[in-house]
């Protein structure tokens, strides 16, 4: 088996029936020993890096049209423009309360719908409570100092809003401590009021409404040390002083806080903005585009592996090549045949990629030989013609050149290797590329209804110029024939009795691959091997799960002079 990893070339020293040459210097050997296929799970480390690899003009472009969106984003949302003012504060402290809570109670006040209300009612805002609460950050510096942040569409928005957030804040905050203090002393007069209405405080309240005298202060010392009186003097003393502390911390708390900077302008930087919106957009392209890469390749019942083809064809793949470039098959779709090529030694052309030489050097080495019929070889593309209508042209040169009457018959729809040839009409007619002369033969009916000249040779032949005079002359019969499942493969037998299927790695599903393998089979036809296109590099599997076919035999060079010499 061969496969195009770079420059290197893996021949198998089992080939067919016989074994190969030994590798050149460059090459490397190995025997392929039977050993269990070692396969790796589709989520490990081995599949995803082989799938980024396969894939990267996917989650690539998926990712620069996320960069480009992130770009987008940024020249059309304007940036926003953030104010920030500073507060000290005296936060109002309870007893056995954690450290940080005061501060953190601040902040939540700063932050309440109330607040909020109150900054819109000022500014004359119309729009939500809710949107105006997202519009602006409260932070906790220290203990005592809170940052309020506003963004806005424009900068002097941005300063009122900041500004007035701060005056409403402390204005609210002044109302609650002075509500606070009212509520207090409120409720401690009308503690003292109730006392007072009790029978000992009201007689002690009309004595001491009478003249002075030893009787009437005799009294009142009888009645102060009554329990009434006594928790009347107790609660007027505590009273006194409660109030008197709760001023005190209200006048901290108002007079205490302040503006500790106006509102002004954060400045903006446009760089670090772009990085975010460029950066965000290309981050989420490329998970999304890897993402998409990956699910693709789970779900995907397409064939890659060496071997898992090989189980597929029941034969081995004893080539597996590159990806092979289409810049010489676009100028042959439009006119330029294989003669304008420039042609290097041997019939084959220097502008091909290396991928296609090694094709073109093993169907060479795969032709069988006929103890009756002119050698012939098909080769059976299962999914993508391209590729081999360029390996069969060029091997059509490479004989013809070496004086071998050869003979391509192209089978499939446009006739890709006889136009490549030059003859992309129906009929079989005789081309000339670079002083060499070969035959190309399309059929005229459908391939599934035209038989092949193994069939025809027994009976009469017609004219001069007919496929089976031309065949019986020949010294080489290629074919190319892609097969159609709702037609099948029984016309392939009346061309060839040997045949190497091609197939692209991941453009086939095991279903079509293990059809056209059987149909190949059902006709009476030797697939001697697969050939993989696209081998994936990282693929270390040997192609050698099913067995290869017996009876196929080397064709001697006493039989095709010229052939099998390479």
């Amino acid at each position: 088996m061969m496969n195009d990893e770079g420059n290197k070339v893996v021949l198998s020293m089992y080939d067919g029936d016989h074994l190969a040459e030994d590798p050149s210097e460059d090459d490397y050997a190995y025997l392929e020993d039977g050993t269990a296929d070692l396969t790796t799970g589709l989520t490990s480390l081995e599949f995803i890096k082989a799938t980024l690899r396969r894939t990267t003009r996917l989650w690539g472009t998926i990712a620069v049209a996320g960069l480009l969106i992130g770009l987008c984003l940024f020249l059309a949302i304007p940036a926003p423009y953030k104010a920030t003012t500073s507060l000290l504060l005296t936060p109002e402290t309870i007893s056995g309360e954690p450290a940080g809570s005061p501060i953190a109670n601040e902040v939540a006040i700063a932050e309440s719908s109330t607040v909020a209300e109150l900054a819109m009612e000022q500014l004359g805002l119309q729009q939500s409570v809710s949107s105006f609460l997202k519009a602006y950050t409260v932070t906790a510096v220290t203990d005592r100092i809170i940052d309020i942040t506003v963004t806005a569409p424009t900068p002097g928005a941005a300063v009122t809003q900041a500004n007035a957030l701060a005056t409403q804040f402390l204005r609210f905050r002044a109302d609650v401590a002075t509500a606070a203090l009212t509520l207090t002393s409120a409720s401690l007069s009308q503690q003292i009021a109730q006392l007072k209405a009790n029978s000992v405080n009201k007689e002690i309240s009309r004595l001491q409404a009478q003249t002075v005298s030893p009787t009437q202060q005799a009294k009142l010392r009888k009645l102060r040390a009554e329990p009434a009186a006594l928790a009347l003097t107790a609660l007027q003393e505590a009273t006194s002083s409660t109030v008197a502390a709760a001023q005190v911390k209200t006048e901290e708390v108002v007079h205490g806080s302040q503006v500790l900077n106006a509102a002004s302008l954060n400045s903006t930087s446009q760089l670090r903005r772009f990085a975010e919106y460029v950066g965000i957009g290309l981050l989420a392209g490329l998970v999304l585009g890897i993402g998409i890469a990956l699910v693709r390749e789970l779900l995907s019942d397409r064939l890659r592996r060496r071997d898992d083809i090989a189980r597929t064809l029941g034969a081995p793949v004893k080539l597996s090549v590159a990806r092979v470039p289409w810049s010489r098959w676009r100028l042959s779709q439009r006119g330029l045949p294989v003669s304008r090529w420039r042609l290097g030694q041997r019939g084959l052309p220097v502008d091909q990629s290396t991928s296609v030489q090694r094709v073109v050097a093993y169907l060479a080495s795969a032709i069988p030989r006929s103890p009756r019929d002119p050698a012939s070889l098909a080769v059976v593309p299962v999914d993508d013609a391209r590729v081999a209508a360029i390996c069969l042209a060029s091997l059509a040169l490479q004989y013809a050149q070496e004086g071998l009457q050869v003979v391509v018959a192209d089978l499939g729809d446009g006739a890709p290797a006889a136009r490549l040839l030059g003859a992309a009409g129906p009929g079989v007619r005789t081309v000339r590329v670079q002083r060499t002369r070969l035959t190309v033969a399309v059929p005229k009916n459908d391939p599934a209804l035209a038989a092949g000249p193994l069939q025809r040779m027994p009976g009469p032949a017609p004219d001069a110029g007919s496929l089976v005079t031309a065949c019986g002359s020949a010294d080489l019969l290629l074919i190319l024939a892609p097969l159609d499942p709702s037609l099948g493969a029984e016309h392939l037998a009346g061309w060839t009795h040997s045949a190497v299927a091609m197939v692209t790695g991941g453009r086939s599903s095991a279903a079509r691959i293990h059809a056209v393998a059987e149909m190949i089979r059902l006709a009476g036809i030797t697939l001697i091997s697969g050939v993989l296109v696209g081998a994936d590099k990282t693929d270390q599997s040997l192609g050698t799960a099913a067995a290869p076919e017996a009876g196929r035999d080397g064709m001697a060079d006493e039989d095709l002079p010229g052939l099998m010499r390479r």
